[in-house]
């Protein structure tokens, strides 16, 4: 496999991960064009929740691309299509259970992050439309898992491309023209959700000719199986709660320093964002193969493609970073026109610049563990590095303020490049054992 082959992989699922964190991006940009920060802070305060909530369960699309890509590569297409099933029913449910929950769970929200009394107002507005589309949120998660590990990129590249450009026009529609603000980009985001879950089920049900029913329920229920994907989302999940420690303590201190600084950190974590859902496609990639080579017991794809993983774990954030760099001072005002806003958050850019080449080896790396299905290290390297993190918290932050919290954001992404390589020897004697 050459790096031709492997980009012509990478690209498509880079440019469809990184439309990923634009729907937070654009709610972001088109509020920011608002003159009062408080626009900018409720989205913000409001999509964290919502991260919060979602990124929990965002095991149901690694773990199924992971499956999917095995069976895929074993030519198995019952179990590819099983390894779609089991986590939609569970999205489904999960989904449910999270409208049937929001008021209580909005509430808890809030008084926990605390924000003031104008950006709660916003907040409390943009959660009560979005969390109508929990159930389907969750189960595009499944169905682009799905879609990649069965190296249909092309089709889920369409998928968020359409949602996203949907989102992008539904905003500036409710927004500028029918003047809605948070109210208009709340129900935008909803909209993008719903007609995004439409067009992919009707794309699985098309792509298998198997169906629920067909399937008897011995399988479907498979004591064995299901023990096996729960062991993985087990993992992963303690991985998501991990981030979503770091991210929810990062926005909690940054609410600390006020509104323009809550603003600014908003605006920053949105560009960061998109640099990881970038790296994120390479990890895709990786995911694929992996999962393909041991489907398949191929052991040269596989040292192939760590080879290349690792190769453009360096080459990747070097091109970020001089990206950023040049193009820095034409980014930051896209997402907000506020003035002392764009000031402060350029003041705090350099933590933005550097975080690509601290954070790529364990985003990218990510990518091999999964499509291995042995998450024991992802969960391993997370805990250590969220430990490092709350320590640095307490020793930065008094010290440094808000540089001192971004400092050690980058001590903590820098953890999780160096603590989940420190597995890779152990994962090369583990696979294809003789």
């Amino acid at each position: 496999m050459t790096h031709r082959t492997y980009l012509s992989l990478a690209i498509p699922l880079i440019i469809s991960t990184i439309t990923t964190p634009l729907l937070g991006a654009v709610d972001t940009a088109v509020v920011g064009q608002l003159p009062d920060p408080a626009y900018i802070g409720g989205v913000a305060v409001g999509t964290m929740i919502f991260n919060t909530m979602y990124w929990l369960f965002g095991f149901l699309r690694v773990s199924t691309s992971g499956f999917a890509a095995q069976a895929y590569g074993a030519q198995d297409a019952k179990q590819c299509f099983l390894y779609f099933v089991r986590p939609f029913l569970i999205a489904l449910a999960v989904g449910i259970l999270f409208i049937l929950v929001q008021w209580p769970m909005k509430h808890i929200a809030l008084t926990l992050i605390h924000p003031d009394e104008k950006v709660m107002t916003f907040t409390d507005e943009y959660f009560s439309i979005r969390i109508w589309g929990a159930p389907f949120t969750l189960a595009n998660y499944v169905i682009l898992g799905w879609l990649m590990g069965m190296s249909r990129v092309k089709i889920s590249l369409f998928l968020q491309v359409f949602m996203n450009l949907l989102n992008v026009v539904l905003d500036l529609l409710f927004v500028n023209v029918f003047h809605q603000d948070v109210n208009g980009v709340a129900a935008a985001t909803l909209i993008s959700e719903v007609a995004a879950f439409l067009i992919g089920m009707y794309i699985v049900l098309k792509s298998s000719d198997l169906r629920l029913f067909s399937i008897p329920s011995s399988e479907l229920w498979n004591a064995g199986e299901f023990k096996k994907m729960m062991a993985v989302n087990r993992d992963l999940l303690i991985r998501t709660i991990c981030l979503l420690t770091v991210f929810n303590l990062f926005t909690a201190r940054g609410a600390s320093f006020g509104t323009e600084i809550l603003a600014a950190n908003a605006v920053l974590i949105q560009i960061h964002y998109i640099m990881a859902y970038f790296l994120d496609g390479f990890a895709n990639a990786s995911s694929i193969l992996v999962g393909k080579a041991v489907g398949a017991k191929d052991e040269a794809l596989y040292k192939r493609t760590l080879s290349l993983t690792g190769q453009w774990a360096i080459i990747s954030p070097l091109f970020m970073m001089l990206i950023y760099i040049l193009f820095q001072d034409s980014i930051i005002p896209v997402f907000s026109k506020n003035q002392n806003v764009i000031e402060l958050a350029s003041s705090y850019s350099i933590w933005v610049t550097i975080f690509p080449l601290a954070a790529s080896f364990g985003l990218i790396l990510y990518g091999v563990f999964t499509g291995a299905t042995m998450t024991n290290p992802i969960r391993n390297s997370m805990l250590i590095s969220l430990a490092v993190y709350i320590v640095c918290l307490f020793i930065l932050i008094p010290m440094y303020y808000n540089h001192g919290l971004w400092l050690a954001f980058i001590v903590f992404s820098l953890g999780r490049s160096v603590f989940l390589a420190m597995y890779v020897p152990a994962l090369n004697r583990t696979l294809f054992k003789k």
